[in-house]
């Protein structure tokens, strides 16, 4: 099999002429880099179902069976090696809220849900939103990476917390958790009688070299612990269009899943639900290799990037995803150096701090984005560091 061929961004023109967060949240002065959007076309099965839908004046409610159950478990098959049965998934409106709908069912109110900090800045509004109390339990700086803090969160389990939140890919660092390390995590729930519940919305978006091992897929204990939502969203950059699934592995769990009212399926969106079966479709690989294969460089440019204009940065180049963990601390900007970033240098970067307590000092970088974009933007932040 041939090299995917890389996908090419739209210009900055036309980006422009988006009205989504990214583009109008700034002036056109400044480069967005920081909220998760890539700048790509649609793949184009998925721009061909929406026209369509479009063209014929479909888009009224959205049926109980739309066909993303199904188009799931054979992307699963295909790009993970995964085996999912369609009647142990159900859809909602955003990943989000079918984190906050599954917690619900799993801890009582007052009950501490484990982070591994830093982490999606969601996570900290979702578990008050179910009832539940953070509880963080930072990852481990391993020298060649980030990992579980094991140790941590047994305590934190032995302490009483009834559940873990996990993020899988990790969103910001981009680290794949090893399957051990998974397995290890659901030995742990299932001796404190604990959940987990894991975020792999940045899976279909892992790197040459690196094997995704979905969380209900890393042992027999981790099924019958363990609940996984996704989307098409981050990969295909579907956000706008409204819909996630809830995967389970057991009768038990999807039983518990099912007990959900049928209003939190109801929330899925129409045209949410038509561009994720395309998304989930073999006619989409294609595409998404060829983006995978822009990301691969991209985040090596952003290493070779960073070295030449801001040295004093730290960067490990992630496993997955489009999003780069970058610790500007050494270059005195303050413990939210993004702010300086955009007011100095007109680039707007996720800020670091809002990930949690360890990212101070840090930025948030989007690298989904052009290689002329990604270079302007460090050039930038170069100009900055060396003034």
């Amino acid at each position: 099999m041939s090299a995917a061929t890389p996908l090419r961004a739209l210009p900055l023109d036309i980006l422009r002429e988006r009205t989504s967060t990214k583009w109008r949240r700034y002036p056109h002065d400044v480069l967005p880099l920081f909220v998760a959007e890539t700048d790509f076309p649609l793949a184009p099965p998925i721009a061909r179902a929406l026209a369509r839908a479009v063209e014929i004046g479909d888009t009224g409610y959205t049926p109980p069976e739309p066909g993303i159950a199904a188009a799931y478990a054979g992307f699963a098959r295909r790009r993970f090696g995964s085996e999912i049965d369609p009647s142990r998934v159900r859809t909602t409106c955003d990943v989000m809220m079918g984190v906050v709908e599954i917690l619900r069912l799993v801890i009582e109110p007052g009950d501490r849900v484990i982070v591994t900090t830093p982490v999606y800045p969601p996570f900290f509004d979702c578990i008050p939103e179910a009832g539940g109390v953070v509880e963080r339990v930072p990852l481990t700086d391993a020298g060649a990476g980030w990992e579980l803090d094991l140790l941590g969160v047994e305590a934190a389990l032995a302490g009483g917390a009834r559940a873990v939140l996990l993020c899988n890919p990790h969103n910001p660092t981009g680290t794949v958790h090893s399957r051990e390390s998974l397995a290890a995590l659901a030995d742990l729930a299932a001796d404190y009688g604990a959940s987990v519940i894991s975020d792999e919305i940045h899976a279909p978006l892992i790197h040459p070299g690196v094997t995704f091992t979905p969380f209900l897929d890393a042992s027999a204990t981790a099924a019958q612990v363990g609940y996984s939502v996704t989307s098409a969203s981050k990969a295909f950059n579907l956000a706008g269009l409204k819909c996630a699934l809830m995967v389970t592995a057991t009768d038990e769990t999807a039983a518990l899943v099912r007990t959900l009212p049928v209003e939190v399926e109801w929330r899925t969106g129409l045209f949410g639900a038509i561009a994720a079966v395309a998304a989930f479709s073999e006619e989409s690989d294609e595409w998404l290799d060829s983006l995978l294969a822009t990301l691969d460089e991209n985040r090596r440019l952003l290493a070779d990037l960073l070295a030449e204009h801001v040295p004093r940065a730290k960067y490990r180049v992630p496993d997955a995803g489009f999003l780069a963990w970058v610790d500007l601390t050494d270059l005195g900007w303050g413990e939210n150096p993004a702010v300086k970033v955009l007011r100095d240098a007109k680039v707007a970067l996720h800020l670091g701090p809002q990930f949690g307590d360890e990212g101070s000092g840090h930025v948030r970088i989007n690298f989904g984005c052009s290689p002329d974009v990604l270079r302007e933007a460090v050039t930038r932040m170069g100009t900055l560091a060396s003034s």
